[in-house]
This record gives C-alpha cells, structure tokens and sequence, in this order.
C-alpha cells in the first residue's frame, strides 16, 4: 500500500504580511498512522522542495504529543524540507491521496490543473480521495471525464466560515470555503460543535472538517485501505 500526501508551498497570505503554512496536525497524524501499519508514504508539494509550517499549529493549546513528538524528528523534518513536485509523481503508483490543510493551500491548491487532474484519476479508479480542513479547497475545480465537478452533490466538510471567524482569520482568506462548497453544488455538512473533529465518507471521498479531524480522518482513511 502507497499513499500520496500532499502539503503546500505557499508561506503568507499574498494580502497580508502573516505567516501561514501546513497545519502540522494535519500531516502528523496520517503519517504516523500509515507507518504503523506499514503503508509507504510518499510527500508531495504543487512546487516541491520545502513546505512552511504555519506557527500557529505550533502553538502549546493546539500542539497534540504526536506532532509535538514529530517536530523534535529530525528526519521527519528533512521530508518537510524536500517534497516531491507534483507533476513528479503518478496516480498509477498509489492507492489514495490525501490533501492535508493550512491556509497556504487556499493558493497553491487551487486552480492547479496538474492538481485536479491527479484527483480526477485517483478518483475515478476508484482509489480514496481524501482531505481535511483548508485541504478539501484542492477538490473544488476537480471536473470528472463526465464534465461535472467531483464534489457536485457529494457529502462533504470543511473548515466552516465560523471555525474562520473563531481564528480570527474572515478578513485574511482569500474565499469563503464553506460558501464555495455550497455553490460548487457539494452537500455540505458541518459537525454541531466548532472545532471538534468531524469525518464524512462519500464512497471513496473522505473529507474531515478542521485539524481536529486529522486523527479520524487518518484512522477511516487506513482501515478502508487495509479491510
């Protein structure tokens, strides 16, 4: 078993001098999990090369011991540091991809055809598709061979325009996901308590609602990969 992880490349807001970056949560979790059970991993990047972390999944009250545990890895970090380019790795060589979040997504995720085309694929093999948090903005222009957007009438999360305003981030973000979603025709649904996690699986489409997610998702994303 082989599965792709993408992370960003973009480190601030483009109109605003703030740091954004991957959510660490995000990825620490799917890693650690895939590893355990023996599934190879693969990290991949729009530009490749580094991937920013945002400081504030760094932060003590959002910090969790896994991914406390993986910003003293050493080795972990070097992977951080030499992402795979995008347009360097094939649908062909994995069983599912999974698109961790962070702000920075909303730029480098979006609009990227090489992006949508890869998705398409894993998608339509029957392969999982998977993200969480600012991560489900990679599948909103994801157009199947049909003509018609992936996530059109799917069961769908993401991080909420509420969960935004609790970050204190509604006048930073380039978009609104939540309402993006909604026009995309996606069935969007959202857990009753901000910040809490939150998993949807649509067939092969797992989606979890914000970093909270990140254990969930990673746990319903393996066990479907390896019953």
């Amino acid at each position: 078993m082989k599965v792709l992880i993408l992370v960003t490349n973009q480190n601030k807001y483009l109109k605003h001098n703030i740091p954004t970056g991957l959510w660490l949560s995000e990825l620490t979790h799917m890693y650690e999990g895939c590893i355990k059970n023996n599934i190879q991993v693969i990290i991949a990047s729009p530009k490749g090369g580094e991937t920013p972390i945002d400081p504030e999944s760094l932060k003590a009250f959002v910090l969790d011991s896994l991914t406390k545990k993986y910003c003293n890895d050493i080795t972990f970090l070097e992977l951080l540091k030499n992402t795979i380019p995008l347009a360097q790795v094939s649908e062909k060589d994995f069983d599912a991809i999974y698109l961790t979040g962070g702000h920075g997504t909303m730029y480098d995720f979006v609009g990227n055809e090489t992006l949508n085309n890869l998705i398409k694929l894993f998608y339509e093999n029957n392969k999982i598709v998977s993200a969480v948090c600012h991560g489900v903005c990679g599948l909103i222009g994801v157009k199947l061979s049909n003509g018609e957007y992936l996530i059109d009438g799917k069961n769908i999360t993401g991080y909420s325009w509420f969960e935004e305003i609790l970050a204190r981030r509604k006048k930073q973000v380039p978009f609104n996901l939540e309402q993006v979603l909604k026009e995309k025709k996606a069935n969007y649904k959202k857990g009753f308590v901000p910040l809490a996690s939150f998993v949807i699986t649509d067939r092969n489409l797992i989606t979890g609602q914000n970093p909270f997610s990140s254990k969930k998702l990673a746990e319903t994303v393996i066990e479907k990969l390896t019953k």
